[in-house]
């Protein structure tokens, strides 16, 4: 039988766990490389050592600019370079977060780009003072983008009014770069989450009152703000104004989620929310092994031993995928995964919430070499819910 046949235990009580926010933040980790991804994202390839990936939705505002972009007076050329030229002024203001954030010491784990912008996703959560910089300093890549082109424009000679900006031509590319420039930036520094404005704001609030209530507020006027947006695409039939007022509102609602989520578990361990009581597999088990165990018990993710160590993860999905694909018989040795995400289990929840912040994240806590429990985004989200009804840490309990 799996797992010697019994439920391992490990440690003592079982206690819940708290619930990811999605934000981008995670300190004290110790992972063996695997982060996982965004879903509904495709991987399109690494900048500066950062994975970029695009959202489907992303994808699709592409394709429809594209397609709106062709005929007129402006060649099919210009308009593929106009979308491109967005595209990458987008993805150096994202760089320009992920290289001021190395500069503190936070690795960025990936850029995501989503029709309002992008999200740079980061290890851990920056200080106030770090925050502010680090979000500043995107919008004013776009600023110096924007002032360089129309320096040049100006240099040249060539430089149009902007009411003939109005009508996209091959002769007006370059200023309409510049403005779309402009556009991002100033759309990025509105006071209002989840734009960097908004945590420009909340970095400043941060300094005077608890970061839960600096969010609440920058959350609030993002919120506000999603609503003014989407009312006026409806009213004057922009379409395209509510779907992004629709991304806003979203983003606004995740990291007022997040905050909550942050002073849930602020100086709580991971050992105060993992799970102890865990079945794990042996390195000999076989697919058909652990297809039994996840019919029989309520885990998803288990934990693959030999030797007493621990070997690798295999979750659900490659299990399934095992399953299908070379059948019950195959060893759960070459289904798992060997890279898993592991935490020691005194690090703060409040860091490592980035890291579980997608549906079927699983992280193994580790004692050195010692499996001690499992921490899954189920199992955190329980713990947050019966945190904010009033559970008492045990970290905080009394002898």
């Amino acid at each position: 039988m799996p797992g010697d046949g019994s439920s391992r235990r490990y440690g003592q009580d079982r206690a819940l766990d708290s619930s990811p926010g999605g934000s981008d933040l995670s300190n004290g980790i110790s992972s063996a490389g695997r982060e996982s991804p965004i879903t509904g994202t495709v991987r399109a390839f690494r900048l500066l050592g950062v994975p970029l990936r695009l959202h489907f939705t992303f994808v699709l505002l592409l394709v429809f600019l594209i397609v709106v972009g062709l005929g007129g007076d402006q060649s099919s050329l210009m308009s593929v370079l106009y979308i491109a030229a967005l595209f990458g002024s987008v993805l150096l203001h994202e760089i320009a977060h992920a290289v001021v954030s190395r500069r503190f010491g936070i690795r960025t784990l990936e850029i995501v780009m989503f029709p309002i912008g992008g999200v740079a996703r980061l290890e851990r959560s920056p200080k106030p003072r770090e925050e502010f910089w680090i979000s500043l300093v995107g919008p004013l890549v776009n600023l110096l983008i924007a002032a360089g082109l129309f320096g040049w424009l100006y240099a040249e000679g060539t430089l149009v009014n902007l009411p003939e900006l109005v009508k996209p031509t091959d002769a007006n590319l370059m200023e309409r770069i510049a403005v779309g420039n402009l556009v991002l930036a100033a759309f990025n520094l509105l006071p209002a989450f989840p734009m960097d404005g908004g945590r420009i704001l909340r970095s400043m609030l941060s300094l005077r009152m608890p970061e839960e209530r600096a969010t609440q507020i920058a959350a609030r006027a993002g919120r506000f703000l999603a609503f003014g947006m989407g009312l006026y695409g409806l009213l004057s039939m922009h379409f395209l104004v509510v779907f992004v007022a629709f991304f806003v509102y979203l983003g606004a609602a995740q990291e007022s989620a997040a905050a909550i989520g942050r002073a849930l578990t602020q100086g709580i361990p991971v050992r105060d929310a993992m799970v102890r009581r865990i079945q794990v597999l042996q390195h000999s088990n076989t697919i058909g092994d652990a297809a039994r165990l996840l019919l029989e018990t309520s885990q998803q993710d288990f934990p693959v031993v030999h030797g007493g160590r621990v070997t690798g993860l295999l979750d659900r999905t490659g299990l399934l995928r095992a399953m299908a694909t070379e059948g019950s018989e195959a060893y759960v040795a070459g289904a798992m995964s060997r890279e898993y995400l592991r935490l020691e289990p005194d690090t703060e929840l409040a860091e490592i919430l980035p890291q579980m912040a997608h549906a079927g994240a699983c992280a193994l806590v580790m004692d050195g070499e010692e499996l001690v429990g499992m921490l899954t985004a189920e199992n955190l989200s329980e713990y947050l819910l019966l945190r904010r009804f009033g559970m008492t840490p045990s970290s905080t309990k009394s002898s």
